[in-house]
């Protein structure tokens, strides 16, 4: 381990090691105005209290409650819903970071010392455990998510102390990971989670403390995966990605929010400790994810049966598994590799994320901040049923409830995504609204940001105060924008080779960029079976999809043909695609000809992010061609 002095910086990923990319901190990223601006207000006076709400009434705080005589209220959902409590915490801290805001300390107050109180002696709480069954601690690790709960305690605990300073949850988050290292440290007894989390949790409350043997244990958990720890169960080893050592683990297999959170835990690690081959295992994971198992919408996971990822190229839109907390995940893993310098490059990383940010995790909260989806198809048939965890509409909570409180702590910290800083540079990744204060190296001034990103193309940056001499600006130029140059008084900045505009950070200076927003037709790699012969829209980072709300009740979404024209931009947000209608006879089978169609119609499609405001019923992403 080559660990320096302990981390202050008030970020979710705040490494201690030297890194090319740093992070700025929540405080220093105002995102004042705009797309993300908006949602995080929404977050703030809608969502967040919503989860507060949620987990009181759907049993959460009485299964505290019970195990110190203050309800008697039967255990109510997973054994792993305490951490439900805990990423609402987590929101809570991201949110008092970013607005300094501290309405919720009241709360915070009376739920902080209620899991005190339950907290045994030598450190452990976990509710399912003690409450229901006290003979399995740490016996069945595949299943009991004890350490996995004990990562959200962590991560929450860790992020209200950057937040606020109050340590509280802090002095009972180090109980408990001190007891996990006496038993499963170094030297002591093997032992992984069935659920990983646990390993991102312990890199930064290394981080926080300075504790060199909190990464000595994530190293130690991250090693012991594909040794057998862990019995392989019904759906596998690679269910718990334990099917092959990490080093070794090149293909993203197995559950995807598992592998995700594994994977944002082990480059977290190598972003602090050396750690041989983690590296060029990361980049393989990433390509893997990314390149052959990512939907168009920033989604990931094609089954339904376990929550997994599928083979290559296993992408089915109606069947799309989904999970909003895959998503997350692997924005918080896609981040780190930015902050490592990993293979892919700053700009892909940052594409990603926006790509995530705009369209999946966008999509999983309605308008009203207040209902979700957990799986996020690109597809919904007009005869669907509700599955569990796969509704036809968004619901407002979930018998497992991961979901919610995921959305509502990712919100809170997307400021931390938007730009970085380098020796000498400041780099924009997220075209935001935002105000952004330079970090001390790169002087004391700031820079301002104002768009309406990516609804329009503009985007106007001004610096202003001191700024160190020699200092530049980079900012991300989208791939598919075909205008790629940062304009100034001294003319056109071009989008380099590695997907930014550089130009002198200089206090009073004014750059703009304007985007390309031609919407644009995208088609899938042709061993995507599932979408041969079809085509996407989109629109700058947007993908959009067609409603069967925006359709007259004679026309079905199922039934249209797109044909080969090129969508319309409308004012309101909206496209206007021209499709025709497919008259096919009944029969299921017949001899090969091409797509009959009939007539042709002005069909409007809307951001996927949007569907499912109105009510439910038919939407498709990918529309069949002739």
């Amino acid at each position: 381990m080559h660990a320096s002095a302990a981390s202050e910086l008030v970020a979710p990923a705040a490494p201690m090691a030297a890194t090319r990319h740093r992070p700025l901190a929540v405080p220093a990223v105002r995102l004042r105005g705009g797309a993300l601006g908006r949602w995080q207000r929404l977050n703030a006076e809608a969502t967040i209290p919503h989860c507060i709400a949620q987990v009181e009434s759907s049993g959460v705080l009485d299964n505290f409650r019970r195990i110190v005589g203050e309800s008697d209220a039967a255990h109510r959902g997973f054994v792993f819903a305490d951490s439900d409590l805990y990423k609402t915490i987590e929101a809570i801290a991201w949110e008092t970071a970013r607005s300094g805001e501290r309405r919720h300390e009241a709360w915070l107050d009376d739920v902080i010392a209620l899991v005190a109180r339950v907290q045994e002696p030598d450190g452990y709480v976990h509710t399912w455990i003690q409450g229901v069954h006290p003979d399995k601690r740490f016996a069945e690790q595949e299943w009991t998510h004890e350490m996995y709960v004990a990562g959200h305690l962590i991560q929450a605990a860790v992020a209200l102390a950057r937040a606020s300073g109050r340590t509280d949850l802090l002095d009972i988050a180090r109980r408990f990971a001190d007891l996990l290292d006496d038993l499963f440290g170094p030297g002591r007894q093997d032992a992984i989670c069935g659920h990983p989390e646990i390993e991102t949790a312990l890199v930064e409350l290394a981080r926080f403390t300075g504790e060199e043997r909190y990464l000595a244990l994530a190293a130690k958990m991250i090693d012991l995966r594909g040794r057998g720890v862990l019995p392989a169960g019904a759906f596998g080893p690679q269910y718990f990605q334990d099917h092959v050592p990490v080093r070794e683990a090149t293909t993203a297999i197995g559950h995807a929010v598992r592998q995700l959170y594994l994977n944002a835990g082990v480059t977290d690690l190598l972003l602090e400790a050396d750690a041989p081959g983690l590296r060029a295992a990361m980049d393989a994971q990433w390509a893997s994810v990314h390149e052959r198992k990512m939907y168009l919408t920033g989604a990931f996971g094609a089954r339904h049966r376990d929550e997994a990822f599928g083979d290559d190229y296993e992408l089915p839109s109606e069947r799309a598994y989904a999970e909003t907390c895959a998503t997350v995940a692997d924005i918080h893993w896609t981040w780190r590799m930015l902050l490592a310098d990993g293979a892919a490059g700053p700009a892909r990383y940052a594409e990603t994320i926006e790509r995530e940010v705009h369209n999946a995790l966008a999509a999983a909260v309605d308008a009203s901040g207040t209902r979700f989806f957990y799986a996020n198809p690109l597809q919904q048939r007009p005869d669907r049923h509700s599955e569990e965890n796969a509704p036809r509409q968004r619901t407002s909570w979930y018998s497992c409830a991961c979901c919610p409180p995921n959305v509502a702590r990712t919100v809170a910290q997307l400021g931390a995504y938007v730009a970085s800083a380098t020796d000498g540079a400041l780099w924009i990744h997220q075209l935001a609204d935002a105000e952004i204060d330079l970090p001390a190296p790169l002087g004391s001034g700031t820079v301002r940001v104002c768009t309406e990103y990516p609804v329009d193309g503009r985007v106007d940056i001004e610096v202003a105060g001191d700024v160190a001499a020699g200092a530049v600006l980079r900012v991300r130029v989208p791939s598919w924008s075909s205008a790629s140059s940062l304009e100034a008084a001294d003319g056109a900045h071009p989008r380099e080779a590695d997907g930014y505009a550089t130009v002198p950070l200089a206090p009073g200076a004014h750059y703009r960029l304007e985007l390309d927003l031609t919407p644009r037709f995208t088609r899938a790699h042709h061993r995507v079976d599932a979408l041969r012969g079809a085509l996407a829209v989109e629109r700058g980072p947007l993908v959009y999809c067609v409603e069967q709300a925006d359709l007259p009740s004679t026309l079905a979404v199922d039934d249209l043909v797109l044909l080969p024209a090129d969508p319309v931009s409308g004012e309101d947000g909206t496209l206007r695609l021209r499709c025709a209608e497919a008259a096919e006879p009944d029969d299921l089978y017949r001899s090969g000809q091409p797509v009959a169609a009939r007539g042709e119609h002005e069909v409007t499609a809307i951001p996927f992010a949007t569907w499912g405001n109105r009510a439910p019923g038919a939407m498709r992403v990918w529309l069949p061609t002739p």
